[in-house]
């Protein structure tokens, strides 16, 4: 397929060569930053289909994404929904991530369903995979998994393409040297129209496997200064602050 011809992917009007390298260079730096960092364990990689698939994964952190990039496959080429943002254009996280290229923008206050459902289209019709943080938001909780927004099986089943249930655990707290563990699932098949039915029973197996995923995982303990700053440099919590410090200052 000819530059002319490959499908708008999401982001910034980008040329293809230069979004490759973006592409490439990303990645080469998160496994580097990650690898030397993080000890970090992947169970399950053989899971992963041949194919296109969309992969939802739990979320503890802000560089949950970063670790994904360091540890799958680069090939189908990954790219990630959101964060749901209305300007990426501000923050330093935001403008790194729509550096790199990969990342689907979902504006949650412009009724942005149908632009985001033609930019997901666009990510598989040019060969990629997606990656949802299905939660849409973090926690703090390692054995815990919220109620799944139903975006990544309405998109799985439009895409036709399986969901890869993906746990990440160990990042709640994390600092230099610390144990990660990624688990990967058993692909859950996409059958049929993405009816309301369809939607809430792939939604509803893809938590319970989830849940399963993240069960055995031994909490990491409060780090120093560092690590306090490291984990939530970035964090955006719901709340305005990580819950069990509302009455914890940092010291």
């Amino acid at each position: 397929m000819t530059a002319d011809a490959r499908p708008e992917l999401p982001g910034a009007a980008v040329h293809p060569v230069r979004r490759t390298i973006r592409f490439h260079v990303a990645r080469l730096v998160s496994t580097a930053i990650v690898r030397s960092i993080l000890r970090v364990r992947v169970e399950g990689l053989d899971r992963l289909p041949s194919g296109q698939y969309l992969l939802c994964f739990t979320h503890e952190s802000w560089v949950d994404p970063f670790v994904l990039m360091a540890v799958l496959p680069w090939r189908p080429r990954l790219y990630f929904f959101g964060p749901k943002e209305e300007d990426m254009s501000t923050g330093g996280r935001n403008r790194l991530m729509s550096w790199t290229g990969n990342t689907v923008p979902y504006r949650p206050g412009k009724n942005d369903l149908l632009d985001a459902t033609r930019r997901v289209q666009t990510v598989y019709a040019a060969g990629g995979v997606l990656a949802i943080a299905g939660e849409g938001r973090i926690h703090a909780r390692e054995d815990e998994v919220l109620p799944l927004n139903e975006g990544a099986a309405y998109f799985a089943l439009r895409a036709r393409v399986p969901i890869v249930p993906v746990a990440i655990n160990g990042l709640t707290w994390f600092t230099v040297g610390s144990r990660v563990r990624i688990r990967i699932g058993e692909p859950i098949a996409a059958h049929g129209r993405p009816s309301r039915e369809a939607v809430e029973a792939l939604t509803a197996a893809t938590w319970a496997t989830l849940r399963e995923l993240v069960a055995g995982f031994r909490p990491p303990e409060r780090p120093g200064r560092f690590g306090r700053w490291l984990t939530e440099v970035f964090n955006d919590w719901p709340e305005g602050e990580r819950p069990e410090e509302i009455e914890h200052a940092f010291y």
